[in-house]
């Protein structure tokens, strides 16, 4: 499996610092760049995030960790990524999710109520054919379109990778996904999600390639930040946030290599909170999990 670890940049992903950063990114070789979904706050907007992080870029990838689609017009989410694609050939790794983690936001990205599992499948099965097929009629429970074209096709399919760890959504990634982005999960919890996503895409006929599987970690500086630990008991009431949040880069290390034995091989790691300087978390990121990639 190709193990490789990327970067999310957290509070740091904000407009004033975001091209001093990415051009660190560029310069050092870091795989990939990852902008997370936060509406009401000072952070980028991901999809805007992404395109300004590839203008600037020849070789690092950027993705979305982890974006909301159901809410989301698929057939324009699907120009953006066929765009982005084509000005920044195999660079562009989309990660979407059912809902945003912050509820004061669900508002902003409507479902019909008891009805946003469904519009998440709909919406996947049609993002997917706007982006393999050159004209697209669909007539579905949400959307209905007409010999929809939204220009050139990627030259090679875009992957579509989907967050989530409940049970239904381990389902939906083995039937629709290309990959998963997991968080706050154990190793062995990841053992387990792996296990079910593969048995769900083979009762479709469907099969995820071996090095799909991922996970997000946000990193302390000696310690988990207490917001860190509070929304780890709000998602997983009951589990000790050090299992899920290491405190430091060598804790770190020994966490993605449990990872790794449970048959991950992507990793997006991101500051668990503020720092004085990315570019020395980007040097304790070299010297610390670099060596882990092959």
């Amino acid at each position: 499996m190709k193990i490789r670890i990327g970067v999310s940049l957290g509070p740091a992903a904000r407009p004033g610092g975001l091209a001093a950063i990415v051009d660190e990114l560029e310069a050092r070789g870091v795989d990939s760049l990852w902008l997370s979904e936060m509406v009401y706050g000072s952070l980028v907007e991901p999809m805007v995030g992404m395109a300004f992080a590839l203008s600037r870029t020849s070789r690092l990838k950027v993705g979305t960790g982890v974006a909301v689609l159901p809410g989301r017009n698929p057939v324009l989410v699907a120009k953006e990524l066929a765009s982005l694609a084509a000005l920044a050939p195999r660079r562009v790794l989309p990660v979407f999710g059912l809902q945003p983690a912050r509820p004061a936001e669900r508002a902003l990205f409507p479902a019909p109520p008891g009805r946003r599992g469904a519009l998440f499948d709909e919406s996947l099965v049609l993002l997917r054919r706007l982006l393999t097929e050159d004209e697209v009629s669909f007539a579905g429970e949400f959307f209905t379109v007409q010999g929809a074209r939204i220009g050139p096709r990627p030259p090679r399919p875009l992957d579509i990778w989907l967050g989530g760890s409940a049970p239904g959504a381990l389902r939906r990634i083995g039937r629709y996904g290309d990959g998963w982005l997991g968080s706050f999960r154990t190793p062995d919890e990841t053992r387990a999600d792996r296990a079910a996503i593969e048995a769900a895409a083979i009762e479709v006929g469907r099969e995820i390639e071996d090095d799909h599987f991922g996970i997000s970690l946000a990193v302390g500086s000696g310690a988990i930040p207490p917001e860190v630990s509070r929304a780890i008991a709000e998602r997983r009431p009951g589990v000790d946030p050090a299992g899920l949040a290491p405190a430091g880069w060598p804790q770190a290390r020994k966490m993605i290599e449990a990872y790794i034995d449970a048959g991950l091989s992507k990793f997006v790691v991101r500051p668990a909170g503020p720092v004085e300087s990315y570019s020395q978390f980007l040097d304790e990121f070299d010297r610390e999990l670099l060596p882990l990639q092959n």
